[in-house]
């Protein structure tokens, strides 16, 4: 509730400053955004020979039009459209208080129209700005690095194959992967700011002189592509991972992908019929492997010849990095901060991005793993440690649903912590009844254990663990085993 009283405080002072009264603001809200609307019109006929266009609905993907305009137009550089609808968006209201015997301004959530530009820039590809044409004027902005990476390769004279966002061939792949570097070295501020003329002309007009937009990432996605000879290629490895997927998940996580209620502790809620149906099925687009925790997501999935590894980050706060305080300006000692969502933790934010990818794959890799069992169970006895007897673990009997409870692969975007391992264990037999501070206590005394014998690592200066490669290697065996029939086990053993 605090946010949005501050946010009103604020626009209530840029109002006093520019001598616009609270009783006023509506009308001086729509002149502005009428006149900008009546500029950007008139923007979009010179720059692309047609003006906004007015899409009834919301629903509308606006990319598509903009792709079938581009392919009528034959624009290749340059704006391709301007289109407009209604949608919501956070804005403000004069409101009459009794208190005060003024309007003041209260921040709400409105409808206005919205603008969005489609272009396919000199130097970012295909791309798109929205704009939110009443007060406070919020402005979206959607690079695609893929589409970037192909205005560098025609730059550098370097061949490819394209196919929508991915790149089924390219001629140089070093060179590739050195331009796709050199995106990190951006200066977001000017590169971002840039759109701000075309896109918002009557900025000055209406936020006046030294006011600038504060950018931050709404969303990011970092992917890591494996481009193969041939779709053929690519077809047994994708069946080899979805078994490996479907063998090392349960019912819980089936259910939360398809979007029913689970109750906290893994059980199926009562509205939901509590049957789980897997499949698996080959299309045109191919198949996919996903698993999200806390709006952040890693997945992976195949199309032609290419696999990609993705992280997708809505909430960078749930991942803490070392890094300054804020207004230190590079001075004193860095911290384990959360990540912020500002463009100065890019660079970070792509360094998480990619440790997530790299867990991810390594939990995958695991099904080529030829260890026999016995050498894997062996290294789990009984044994000392920093002086201390260590029990050894038992992963087919007590310490079974703890393991399982471990290996879910979310957790690889997370983490594990002990909150966690509670809602996943709490009215199993593993927590023997006990719950709170009790469950709580247990759960710590386990995850001293499993570090004790190696299978998971703290993460410095948190209170979260990740699984080590032994680890994921006892845990998928774990899973694997408990999937198996006995007359699959002995085929595979003979």
């Amino acid at each position: 509730m605090l946010r949005p009283i501050i946010f009103a405080a604020g626009a209530q002072v840029f109002l006093a400053v520019h001598g616009v009264l609270n009783k006023d603001y509506k009308e001086w809200m729509i002149s502005q955004s009428t006149a900008l609307v009546q500029t950007v019109d008139e923007y979009a006929k010179v720059s692309c020979g047609r003006g906004i266009i007015w899409i009834p609905s919301y629903r509308t993907r606006k990319e598509t039009l903009a792709r079938e305009r581009q392919k009528e137009t034959g624009i290749s550089e340059g704006l391709i459209g301007v289109w407009s609808c209604m949608e919501s968006c956070h804005s403000f209201r004069a409101v009459f208080d009794r208190t005060a015997g003024y309007p003041q301004l209260r921040a709400e959530t409105t409808r206005c129209k919205h603008l969005y530009f489609y272009y396919d820039h000199p130097l970012y590809g295909f791309m798109s700005v929205r704009l939110q044409t009443w007060f406070p004027f919020a402005i979206q902005i959607a690079l695609n690095g893929r589409e970037w990476l192909r205005r560098l390769l025609d730059k550098e004279g370097c061949s490819y194959l394209v196919h929508g966002n991915k790149f089924l061939a390219i001629d140089d792949y070093e060179l590739a992967q050195r331009l796709l570097d050199c995106q990190l070295d951006t200066r977001w501020n000017e590169a971002l700011g840039a759109f701000l003329p075309e896109v918002f002309p009557t900025m000055t007009a209406t936020l006046g002189e030294g006011l600038n937009y504060y950018w931050t990432v709404w969303q990011s996605e970092w992917a890591v592509d494996f481009i193969f000879d041939s779709p053929d290629s690519v077809t047994p490895l994708m069946n080899d991972l979805l078994r490996h997927a479907f063998l090392t998940g349960n019912a819980e996580r089936i259910l939360r992908y398809l979007g029913a209620p689970v109750r906290s502790n893994g059980q199926p809620h009562p509205l939901t019929k509590p049957e789980v149906l897997s499949r698996v099925q080959t299309w045109h687009d191919g198949a996919r492997i996903r698993h999200w925790v806390d709006n952040n997501s890693v997945k992976l999935y195949n199309e032609q010849n290419v696999v990609r590894v993705e992280m997708t980050m809505n909430r960078p706060d749930r991942f803490k990095v070392f890094r300054f305080k804020e207004k230190q300006q590079q001075e004193g000692t860095k911290q384990r901060l959360p990540l912020r969502k500002g463009i100065a933790d890019l660079p970070l934010r792509a360094q998480v991005s990619a440790d997530v990818n790299q867990r991810f794959m390594a939990q995958l890799a695991t099904f080529t793993d030829t260890t026999p069992v016995a050498e894997v169970f062996a290294d789990i006895g009984t044994h000392t440690h920093d002086g201390r007897k260590v029990r050894a673990l038992d992963p087919t009997g007590k310490d079974q649903s703890l393991l399982q409870a471990i290996a879910d692969p979310a957790l690889g975007v997370s983490g594990i912590t002990n909150k966690v391992l509670q809602s996943a264990l709490a009215g199993t037999p593993w927590a023997k009844g006990k719950a709170g501070k009790a469950l709580s206590a247990r759960i710590s005394r386990s995850l001293r254990l499993l570090r004790d014998h190696g299978i998971i690592r703290k993460m410095p200066n948190q209170r979260r663990y990740q699984l080590t490669n032994k680890g994921r290697q006892l845990t998928t065996l774990l899973n694997c085993l408990m999937a198996a029939s006995t007359q699959q086990l002995l085929q595979m053993a003979s």
